[in-house]
């Protein structure tokens, strides 16, 4: 309800509403096209994922492959790629958590805790 009893503008609101989901879509746009970096041992393995949680690219150092133990290498990887989605996850609050805030809470997009 607005002050004095009068109604809302629906033109300002479907206005307001627009240029909300324009921002979100450029901020969407501009996190696939970001990457940042994870990395696990080191810096023997590094992961390289978009802002949107692609996975771009993956370091291995020679220093980790050790053929007698691909058990260990398994698993620099899997923590260079969580440490990596994880920026990614930080990466997406700082851009679309405002513009969430705008639309009155969850963004509703798939995979955004908020």
């Amino acid at each position: 309800m607005i002050p004095g009893g009068g109604q809302p503008n629906m033109q300002q609101l479907l206005q307001q509403a627009q240029k909300m989901q324009q921002d979100l879509a450029r901020a969407q746009e501009e996190l696939a096209q970001t990457e940042v970096d994870g990395q696990a041992g080191g810096g023997l393995v590094k992961a390289t994922v978009t802002g949107a949680g692609e996975l771009r690219a993956l370091k291995i150092d020679p220093k980790a492959v050790d053929p007698d133990d691909t058990e260990t290498l398994a698993d620099l990887i899997i923590a260079a790629v969580q440490a990596a989605n994880e920026n990614a996850q930080n990466l997406q609050q700082q851009k679309l958590g405002p513009l969430a805030q705008g639309l009155g809470g969850g963004s509703g997009i798939p995979g955004l805790p908020f």
